[in-house]
């Protein structure tokens, strides 16, 4: 018989003897669990995700099975599973086609959630909300569209309407039209989707702001303060746009330059501070590589006297 414990000793002792092969083994963890995470984000929502479950607690049962000497089902549930590799790759055929072809395109790293993609999917959204606040704005369409940032306001959204849709102009400007169920309120964009319409936002008081301003700039102004999120503003009245920011609002500004106050402030700074954090977490790594490398040339100048 096995003596596990023996085993787990005996690996114990060789990762101790050898740190590089336990670096190794992080490392080899490390990705695994990250494309086991990867592979159950993007299967949620798909045709995969039942599959997954199903595929899961057949592994379960067939082991059980075995446990308990149910000879004849642990038999079955076997010969199953080993057909079931082929199984899976007819009947995801197209999707793991899809996949092979994005290895030799940059949309591959998409799949990784790498920081360019991100950053790129982030400003093209800019754009889409720059070219319906400019449309609602040559209307005279009154709108609200809040941008969410580091700070998460999910008590605003979910005063709102969920809808978790693509950002698009279309979808922006439809949203706004007047007599339309969703118009009266904000538009809430986290995460690259527009996630709720009609929210309610917290007012700034009367004090903070002009009076010529109405209850659309108070809001935007309000919910600013109350987090890091900015809000864009289409005025009913004149047909002007505006930026509310940490308090302040920034009035009447063109489409350009309204794209380069939002792409300044949410794609450049967030890109700079996670530069800051990736540069941070490499040098506490590299300050704990120096301590680990002196202790064992200090061990081994012990061992030598």
């Amino acid at each position: 018989m096995i003596d596990i414990k023996e085993i787990i000793l005996q690996n114990i002792q060789i990762y101790q003897d050898n740190p590089l092969k336990l670096i190794t083994l992080v490392i080899d963890l490390t990705i695994v669990l990250f494309l086991a995470y990867y592979v159950l984000k993007f299967s949620k929502n798909s045709r995969a995700w039942q599959l997954i479950k199903g595929i899961a607690f057949l592994i379960v049962i067939t082991w059980l099975s075995g446990l308990l000497n149910l000879n004849i089902l642990n038999y079955i549930l076997s010969a199953v599973m080993n057909w079931g590799v082929i199984l899976l790759i007819i009947i995801f055929q197209p999707e793991i086609r899809r996949a092979l072809e994005q290895l030799g395109t940059n949309k591959f790293s998409k799949l990784f959630g790498m920081e360019k993609d991100i950053a790129t999917k982030t400003k093209e959204d800019i754009y889409k909300v720059a070219i319906a606040a400019t449309e609602l704005a040559k209307n005279k369409i009154g709108a609200l569209i809040v941008l969410e940032r580091d700070i998460q306001i999910k008590d605003i959204i979910s005063t709102g309407i969920e809808l978790n849709a693509d950002v698009s102009p279309q979808i922006l400007v439809n949203i706004f039209i007047p007599n339309t169920p969703l118009h009266d309120g904000a538009v809430v964009i986290s995460n690259n989707k527009i996630v709720a319409a009609a929210c309610m936002l917290p007012l700034a008081s009367d004090a903070d702001i002009a009076k010529e301003l109405g209850t659309r700039h108070r809001a935007a102004i309000g919910i600013s303060k109350e987090s890091d999120a900015i809000a864009v503003v289409v005025s009913e009245e004149t047909g002007k746009i505006s930026v509310a920011k940490d308090g302040t609002l920034i009035a009447d500004v063109r489409e350009d330059v309204l794209k380069k106050i939002l792409i300044n402030n949410i794609v450049n700074k967030r890109l700079h501070d996670d530069e800051k954090e990736k540069e941070k977490g490499f040098n506490n790594l590299k300050d704990k590589f120096k301590k680990f490398k002196n202790k064992k040339t200090d061990k081994e100048e012990k061992v030598e006297k």
